[in-house]
């Protein structure tokens, strides 16, 4: 359900083949953690400024003092979190052509044009977080309010820019190759690819779920430690029913990539439904792997996998076989996707449960659930979105080797072959413990020392229904 999107995935598949070069397996070790560490923080870029602007809204649309300093907080919270993510993104801009010049060589003047965009977008965004913020203080409080929506609209961008590339990979097109370099490319046709629309829709809405589902169990566990006052009930719907009204949808749009990625890729289609030979009739495998060719352990529904994929038990997939032997996906490659989508397709429909739960509760009561057992649920949510957003990284990456650019490009013959690529990946572990352990202290730190503060004796930024100069001081204006 929930796919993920990243830049450039290169992630292993398996064990290196044999005549592989030794630099391989290093880089692809590298190039996933980085991107599943960074992936972490999309969520956050894209979709907790939008969730910060609805309560800004609401705490000036409704006089919702809690709201507005819920606002207030999520906005520091997002802006150390994009601090981190340019850190993060700017170790990945060096590994692109560090570990990939295969990739950068040949079909950089392609796949570099979304990220030319995406950069436009992030600073746009860099500029209006930094107005946003230091506005809280010192603008009227619409204009305040105005000048956070770009932050929203350009992370949006800033997104959609990057999955351009990465769908480019999967469904490469817009290009005219002429003795393996690019010599022609047409740029609205790289960035409006074959896969662009379903990924694009498929990776925001996860951020969505992820971000709404991540803030809501924050304060869930408040209200599981009896701090159950409206600035809990405010922050904890806010994520909540954000995420809630995404999943549906979510699960809708999942089905219908599924659909695309059984037509127009039909090798990832065959490793999501760890299917050996072409055939009709096709099973529902769940769970199992993939030995010696043969499914092994898997429960299987007779019919269910053609059923889903062309609505007739007729439907005829293509399977391994189909695929020439000299790019032909490893059976733990296959294994490792399989088990991914169908981690991906369980936590969403726990995830969908957990709002039908929330919704029947609702409905009996028309007030924030106080049922202990959802409040647990609720607080262990963001976690199992998350496991969704890395597992859907999985299957749309892990899918697509052994090729970087489908029909294009084998990973093999991207990778560079210098160098000993042990001793980078060593450096950058060290340096994302650091930045990891650094982001997790600086939020700790906000967290206590808003806790210290207390919630209700805190000043809200400004007066949502005063004018701007009622509700400042000159002390305040100067602060």
């Amino acid at each position: 359900m929930l796919s993920a999107f990243v830049p450039c995935s290169l992630t292993l598949h398996a064990v290196a083949s044999v005549g592989d070069p030794p630099q391989l397996l290093p880089a692809r070790e590298q190039m996933a953690f980085t991107l599943g560490f960074h992936i972490i923080l999309v969520p956050f870029g894209v979709a907790l400024t939008s969730l910060m602007l609805i309560a800004n809204y609401r705490g000036l649309r409704h006089g919702d003092h809690d709201a507005l300093l819920l606002a207030q907080r999520w906005s520091k919270v997002a802006a150390v979190l994009f601090a981190v993510g340019a850190v993060t993104g700017t170790v990945l801009t060096f590994e692109l052509g560090i570990l990939w010049p295969g990739l950068m060589g040949r079909y950089g003047a392609a796949f570099g044009f979304p990220f030319a965009i995406e950069g436009l977008f992030f600073f746009l965004e860099a500029i209006f977080v930094s107005i946003y913020i230091y506005g809280w203080k010192r603008l009227p409080p619409w204009v305040h309010f105005w000048t956070g929506v770009p932050v929203a609209l350009s992370s949006i961008g800033g997104a959609a820019a990057v999955i351009a590339a990465n769908s480019w990979m999967n469904q490469p097109g817009g290009i005219t190759v002429r003795n393996g370099h690019v010599v022609e490319v047409e740029p609205a046709r790289v960035f409006f690819n074959g896969a662009f629309w379903f990924e694009t829709v498929h990776m925001l809405l996860a951020a969505y779920i992820v971000a709404g589902f991540m803030v809501a169990g924050v304060y869930a566990v408040g209200m599981l430690r009896e701090r159950r006052d409206h600035y809990h009930r405010v922050g904890f719907l806010t994520g909540f029913l954000v995420a809630a009204v995404a999943l549906p949808v979510q699960i809708f749009v999942g089905d219908l990539v599924a659909r695309q990625v059984f037509n127009k890729e039909p090798a990832k289609f065959a490793a999501i439904e760890m299917l050996p030979t072409t055939g009709t009739h096709v099973p529902e495998t769940m769970g199992g792997i993939l030995v010696d060719g043969r499914v092994k352990y898997g429960l299987q529904i007779p019919d269910m996998g053609s059923l889903l994929a062309g609505f007739r038990p007729s439907t005829e997939i293509h399977g391994l076989d189909a695929i020439p032997e000299a790019v032909r996906p490893t059976d733990r490659g296959v294994s490792i996707v399989h088990l991914a989508f169908d981690v991906m397709v369980g936590t969403s429909f726990v995830l969908l449960g957990l709002v039908v739960w929330f919704g029947w509760l609702w409905w009996r009561r028309r007030e924030v659930p106080q049922n202990r057992w959802f409040l647990r649920g609720a607080a262990l949510s963001g976690i199992v979105a998350l496991v969704s957003l890395e597992s859907g990284w999985v299957v749309t990456e892990v899918g697509r080797q052994p090729w970087t650019v489908v029909g294009h490009l084998l990973t093999r013959d991207a990778v560079t072959t210098e160098g000993n690529l042990w001793f980078f990946f060593a450096v950058v572990l060290a340096l994302y413990l650091a930045v990891g352990t650094g982001v997790l202290l600086v939020l700790r730190s906000m967290k206590r020392r808003w806790r210290e503060e207390g919630d209700a004796s805190v000043k809200v930024p400004y007066g949502p229904s005063k004018p701007f100069a009622e509700a400042h001081t000159g002390e305040e204006l100067q602060s």
